[in-house]
């Protein structure tokens, strides 16, 4: 902590560094700001109701920073673009064009960049036509006798939340540009640290007023503190792969016969798997919520008849056992894909061979290959099953104590990397201006 304090203290000495660290704060508060202005024509007090911890809107609702429950103009938080972007990725790696255009260096980063502005948009107005929808299913909207006036107040809804989810893209790069640390990212953190002080505050009136299961806020305290120890740890683990490159002649001078290695990260997906989960199982309680608005389990009688429609869309409800083990499946699931999409050990062995690299004891070709594919298996699954649990562990203490953890295992991760990440970039250009770093 002296570190990271010397190292913040190093950085306001050095005007620019300043100057970064000012603008972000300001983008920052700017993002505040638009969390906590409401759209018109809708009930938040109805609102409030809704949008709990332990629903699929809990979840926005906590990565926007608690504007979707407040109907603000950045109700929709980064989940368009952070879609958006995982979209184009994949379709990268599928369509040739998009393939060829991430090889083109800087100009076909902006390409892309543009590409996946647009289906931002696209995406962006499609949510804000669903979450219009749902609250008027809900009746959070206020309904006017003229159909005109109906249309009027569709209109304004859907345009504020997409313009305010573009407003969070053009936000997010102006930090890119002017600010520290990435742009997305710094709001996503934001947006998430933000709901810190009022899940800090359920928990002291848990143990203030002595619930039946208060004897266990401690405990949730230290599991939460041993979390976030672990995921520093993992996060900067990794399985070095020993290169051995061959010494050759280049006219007059020998180049080669260095000793290096290949870095494989232990969460080399990093919190991509937690968010394709989370985005696929919230679609059954967006469906239960639009065939069934404002309805819960309880509003049905002993003698009442369940329909079957709701009661399979119920067991993917937060709170229940297959949520947390779909939730789990899906992670493991998610990371190897995210990890085979990403990494191509045939590559990696053909590159080494170009390069007259060899690893120790292994032959060129198929078998580095062979040897590099196991080697990726190995640690992805290490760092598929840590992440599953450190995701499911908060829904697990949350259902024993019967207490909702609004900062579950998704939000502690990503905060947890964006701030090792941020403190990497401000650590570098403080090295790059001859100051002490903490990491020394």
């Amino acid at each position: 902590m002296d570190g990271l304090l010397g190292t913040l203290r190093n950085a306001w000495k050095i005007e620019e560094l300043r100057k970064k660290i000012l603008y972000t704060f300001l983008i920052v508060l700017v993002f505040r700001i638009g969390a906590n202005i409401p759209v018109p024509f809708i009930n938040t007090t109805a609102l409030n109701s809704l949008v709990a911890d332990g629903s699929f809107l809990g979840y926005l609702n906590i990565l926007s920073g608690g504007a979707l429950q407040n109907a603000a103009l950045f109700a929709l938080g980064i989940s368009p673009y952070i879609t958006a972007s995982i979209i184009i990725q994949l379709l990268t790696i599928a369509i040739p064009a998009l393939e060829a255009m991430s090889k083109e260096g800087a100009e076909g980063r902006k390409k892309l960049a543009k590409i996946t502005r647009y289906t931002t948009l696209g995406l962006a107005v499609m949510q804000s036509v669903a979450y219009f929808i749902l609250n008027k299913n809900q009746r959070t909207v206020y309904v006017f006798e003229s159909g005109f006036d109906n249309f009027f107040v569709g209109l304004v809804i859907i345009t504020s939340f997409a313009a305010g989810a573009m407003l969070i893209v053009w936000l997010g790069e102006q930090i890119d540009k002017k600010g520290i640390g990435n742009g997305i990212s710094i709001i996503l953190f934001a947006g998430i640290i933000s709901g810190a002080p009022s899940s800090i505050m359920y928990l002291f009136n848990q143990l203030r007023l002595g619930g039946r299961y208060y004897w266990m806020v401690p405990m949730i305290v230290l599991i939460f503190l041993f979390l976030i120890y672990a995921i520093v740890v993992m996060t900067n683990a990794e399985r070095r792969i020993p290169v051995q490159y061959a010494k050759r002649v280049v006219g007059r001078k020998m180049y080669g016969g260095q000793s290096s290695y290949i870095p494989i990260k232990v969460t080399m997906s990093g919190v991509m798997p937690v968010i394709f989960a989370s985005a696929l199982l919230s679609i059954p309680g967006m469906i239960k919520n639009f065939a069934y608005p404002g309805v819960l389990l309880t509003d049905f009688q002993t003698g009442d008849i369940v329909p079957i429609g709701f009661r399979i869309l119920s067991f993917f409800d937060y709170n229940q056992p297959p949520y947390a083990i779909l939730y789990l499946v899906l992670i493991i699931a998610f990371n190897f894909f995210y990890v085979a999409v990403q990494y191509n050990p045939v590559e990696m062995a053909n590159n080494l061979r170009k390069n007259n690299g060899t690893i120790p004891g292994i032959r060129p070709g198929k078998p580095t290959s062979d040897f590099i594919s196991r080697v990726i298996s190995k640690i992805t699954l290490v760092g598929a099953l840590f992440i599953a649990a450190v995701a499911i562990l908060p829904i697990i203490m949350g259902g024993v104590a019967q207490m909702q953890i609004a900062l579950g295992g998704t939000s502690i991760i990503i905060v947890v990397g964006v701030a090792l990440d941020t403190v990497k970039q401000l650590e570098s250009q403080m090295m790059m201006r001859h100051y002490k770093g903490f990491l020394e």
